[in-house]
């Protein structure tokens, strides 16, 4: 099996992570990979924030947590989380978002970095602080924040049996 396949075959969504850091070196590559996801026309209306604070990924996930109603919310305690966030007025500007997701989470799995899609934030985006730690975090009001990447290195867990319950059709 080719390496890509076998990348895109072999991640998994982690929910737990070690306190260990994550290279700069390596983080760069992410959010490059980021940046080569494809968007509608190629107009990359994105923007991608990197957040290395823990505090500050904290302040955040304590926002969210109580703009959606949810005690000890904590977005699974990463070493870093990337928001995406798009033009409001891109029409398809969460298509795109979730391109650049993709491609941050295969990114980090080929680094040995766990991650996890954390989609929370679309819902509690212009809960008024909320709101104030994106525009703290450098987010603009114009944008909707449509998901994290929550990256970090696995911690160790028990083994899981992966389901494949997806269909696929083929129309010859």
């Amino acid at each position: 099996m080719n390496t890509v396949m076998e990348n895109l075959l072999t991640r998994r969504s982690i929910r737990a992570f070690e306190d260990r850091e994550i290279p700069r070196k390596e983080l760069d590559q992410i959010l490059k990979a980021a940046q080569y996801a494809p968007s509608a026309m190629n107009r990359q209306t994105w923007q991608f924030t990197a957040v290395l604070n823990r505090e500050k990924i904290q302040l955040l996930a304590a926002a969210v947590g109580e703009a959606l109603g949810r005690d000890s919310y904590t977005m699974y305690d990463p070493q870093v989380i990337i928001i995406t966030s798009n033009l409001r007025e891109a029409r398809f500007g969460i298509d795109d978002n979730a391109c650049a997701l993709e491609n941050m989470f295969l990114a980090a799995h080929s680094f040995g970095i766990g991650s996890v899609w954390i989609n929370q934030l679309r819902d509690a985006c212009d809960a008024p602080a909320v709101r104030k730690i994106l525009r703290d975090f450098g987010i603009p009001d114009d944008h909707m924040a449509y998901g994290i990447a929550a990256l970090g290195y696995a911690a160790p867990a028990e083994p899981k049996e992966v389901l494949k319950t997806g269909r696929i059709v083929i129309v010859e």
